[in-house]
Parts: C-alpha cells; sequence; structure tokens
C-alpha cells in the first residue's frame, strides 16, 4: 500500500486521469516483487491472491479523491522508507526459502524493493531515484543483506527481520534526516 501511494501521487501530479492513478499504484505497489518472481521461477503471488492488487486500487482511489497537498513529498518519502526496507526483507526471505544462495537471495530482496518504482519513473519520464546519489538502493541492500546475514548465523527468522527492518529504515531515515547521498566519484561533478 506504501508504494502503491507512492505512485498514485506521481499521477496526481501529473493530472492524470483515474486510469493513470491505477496503473501507477499496481506498478509501483507489485511491481518489484512481480519481476523477483517471475525471476527465481515462482508463480507470480498476485495473480493467484489478489489482495496485493485489491490493496493498490483502493489506494488509487482514496489518492485520486484527495488533495494532493495531503501527501506531501516529505510524508511519501518517509513512507517509501518503510516500503524499501519491508520488501527487501520479503523478498530476501522468499528466495531464501526457495534454497537460493546467500547472495542471490539478498539481490531479490533489492529487486524487490525497487524495481516498481524504477517501472514507474521510466513511465513518468523521469530519473529514478536508484541512478542518482540518493540512499534509497542501499538502504534496501542493507536491509536485504542483513536479513540474509542474520539467517545464515542462525537468527530465528523474526528477529532476523525485525534486526534488519530496523538497520534498512534506519539507514534510509538518517539519509532523509540529515539529507545524505553517496559521494561522486573523484572527477565527477554533481549535477543539480
Amino acid at each position: 500500500m506504501v508504494f502503491a501511494l507512492s505512485g498514485a501521487r506521481v499521477a496526481a501530479q501529473a493530472r492524470q486521469t483515474p486510469l493513470t492513478f491505477v496503473c501507477y499504484a499496481v506498478i509501483v505497489g507489485v511491481g518489484g516483487s512481480t519481476v523477483s518472481e517471475l525471476l527465481i521461477g515462482v508463480p507470480v503471488t498476485w495473480v493467484h491472491n489478489p489482495t496485493a492488487i485489491i490493496e493498490c486500487l483502493v489506494v488509487a482511489a482514496l489518492t485520486w479523491a484527495t488533495p494532493l497537498d495531503w501527501w506531501t513529498p516529505r510524508i511519501i518519502v518517509w513512507l517509501e522508507a518503510v516500503g524499501v526496507s519491508a520488501y527487501a526483507i520479503v523478498g530476501s526471505a522468499t528466495a531464501l526459502s526457495l534454497g537460493l544462495p546467500s547472495v542471490s537471495a539478498a539481490l531479490t530482496g533489492v529487486i524487490t524493493a525497487c524495481v516498481g518504482g524504477v517501472i514507474r519513473d521510466v513511465l513518468a519520464g523521469r530519473p529514478s531515484v536508484i541512478v542518482n546519489s540518493e540512499i534509497f538502493m542501499t538502504a534496501a541492500a542493507c536491509a536485504a543483506g542483513a536479513y540474509v546475514a542474520l539467517v545464515a548465523l542462525g537468527l530465528p527468522t523474526p528477529f532476523a527481520a525485525a534486526l534488519a527492518f530496523v538497520a534498512g529504515f534506519g539507514l534510509r531515515a538518517l539519509a532523509i534526516a540529515r539529507n545524505l547521498s553517496l559521494p561522486y566519484p573523484c572527477g565527477v561533478n554533481r549535477l543539480v
């Protein structure tokens, strides 16, 4: 629902039709998990259990029916911080449950957390959050990597998930609160 809201908000900013609200909400809400499930060869969850699609539709309708200023960029950024950490862990946990190697499982978590937003940004014709220095994909990698490492160390999955969430969300929250970004390589000028 958090990612669906960020997708619907992009449609609202562009003053799009209700159908575009739905498309963006669904793409961002389930796009990352769809791609990761296809990559690891499991059935796409929302095809067999449409709960996530229904949630995306409800969010799209609510976003369309409410004033744009209710959903400030600041609110969306914080909600996405929750989503990116949670989705990274869910994607990694799914991959581990299927016996994928640790590195593949962590990467699956990153894909789950980030790809829906990438698709949204491509459709909206704007630079994606993962191709700039913002600490977004890094937070997903932190959450996914921490989860995989903690499970490998034998920590029970609920505790591993909770600690990994704190790590990923904490990194993203610190970046938001302090306006931190990743450094650029030497000799590369930052475009403003």
